[in-house]
């Protein structure tokens, strides 16, 4: 993993290459920012410079071996701790840890959604209904680990992902070796939550912010990708609000036409079109799960751009050309700022129970037939 193969955050990434050349770099880093953000992957990058036999001045040279074993997560100075269950991993009878593979799901899981988030990890190994934390016998292996010298001469690098989710009894068996590692051992953690960590665990890392992408990033690495149309990608950076794992979910969702779609959607709860509110709802059943989600979101990401159009402050809008007309008739000619903020929360609720595996079918008949008495209520602007 390099540098230069994460789309934009050049500042922090400038801020950490500093770090190392100048000897400022901290034993103990913790990499935080909300879901979506490249923290994974920045720590994976910083990794990948600080073993690098050949680093340049701004990245590693991804071409030396310990480049190539970076890549593929299999460098023998790289340990790797995650959330697993409970029964997974523990001691057996006669205090032996249960040998398990774990590392290569973790590996495939890393290189091909750094991005995701707990539930998909839970999904990716089939963990549902398993209540998944950092044990104290993981704990106990971070020690064993730390405790060999490096197979390679350079750097031994433990990363923790997901350290907010480690049992007490594992955090207080770490307090120790966070604080007075062996020379030349650093520890990578990567949280999205560093608020539920022990406040004796945060004191001993150094907090690097990793920030959520700009639009413009995201526009931009989408269509690096390939993943979607440059227009595709102009519609999805303003839904994905700088979270690049939704970004890259939006872009499977076909999202180009989700406006259009909520546009016609809410002319049938306008006009009180009992008929195609059922068709709609019929419709909206077939839909798997991200895409009936992908549509509340882009009603959503709607809702924000009439309030701004009422506000007129036109110039914070992140609406597509093609989309303003309909945007400034919705939110003159049919809302107010109070329907505005009822029916966000109507959709923002609608997407809490969806997520909570509600029957689709019911859940957007209710929603619709609620959102028609929001916009068709007779009130002042």
């Amino acid at each position: 993993m390099l540098f230069s193969s994460i789309p934009g955050l050049e500042e922090t990434k400038a801020k950490l290459v500093q770090a190392i050349q100048k000897n400022h770099l901290a034993h103990a880093l913790l990499f935080h920012g909300p879901e979506g953000s490249a923290n994974l992957l920045m720590a994976l990058a910083l990794a990948t410079y600080i073993n690098c036999e050949n680093r340049g001045e701004s990245d590693a040279c991804g071409q030396c071996g310990s480049c190539q074993k970076m890549k593929k997560l299999i460098h023998p100075d790289l340990s790797f701790t995650f959330p697993l269950p409970g029964s997974l991993l523990k001691e057996d009878d006669d205090g032996k840890d249960k040998k398990v593979n774990v590392l290569s799901p973790w590996r495939e899981f890393a290189l091909q959604s750094p991005y995701g988030n707990l539930q998909d990890w839970i999904y990716h190994n089939g963990f549902e209904k398993k209540q998944l934390n950092i044990s104290k016998a993981a704990a106990k292996q971070i020690i064993k680990t730390v405790s060999l010298k490096s197979f390679e001469g350079g750097y031994k690098m433990i990363l923790i992902w997901m350290p907010e989710l480690m049992h007490t009894a594992a955090a207080n068996a770490l307090l120790k070796v966070l604080e007075e590692p062996p020379e030349k051992t650093l520890f990578l953690m990567v949280s999205t939550q560093p608020e539920r960590l022990l406040t004796t665990i945060l004191s001993r890392t150094q907090k690097i912010l990793v920030r959520t992408y700009s639009d413009e990033e995201v526009k931009n690495n989408l269509i690096a990708e390939d993943l979607c149309s440059p227009e595709g990608a102009q519609h999805i950076a303003p839904l994905a609000n700088g979270n690049m794992r939704e970004a890259y979910r939006l872009a499977e969702q076909v999202v180009d036409e989700n406006t259009a779609k909520f546009g016609d959607w809410m002319r049938a709860c306008y006009n009180l079109k009992i008929e195609k509110i059922v068709v709609w709802a019929d419709n909206f059943q077939t839909f798997d799960k991200e895409a009936q989600k992908g549509l509340l979101l882009t009603g959503l990401n709607v809702l924000r751009e009439c309030l701004l159009q009422r506000s007129q402050l036109e110039v914070l809008m992140r609406t597509p050309p093609e989309d303003k007309e309909f945007i400034e008739k919705f939110s003159l000619n049919a809302l107010t700022e109070n329907k505005i903020l009822r029916m966000y929360q109507l959709l923002n609720e609608a997407h809490y129970h969806l997520e909570r595996n509600a029957n689709a079918k019911i859940l957007f008949a209710d929603l619709s037939l609620n959102l028609s008495r929001v916009i068709r209520k007779k009130e002042t602007a």
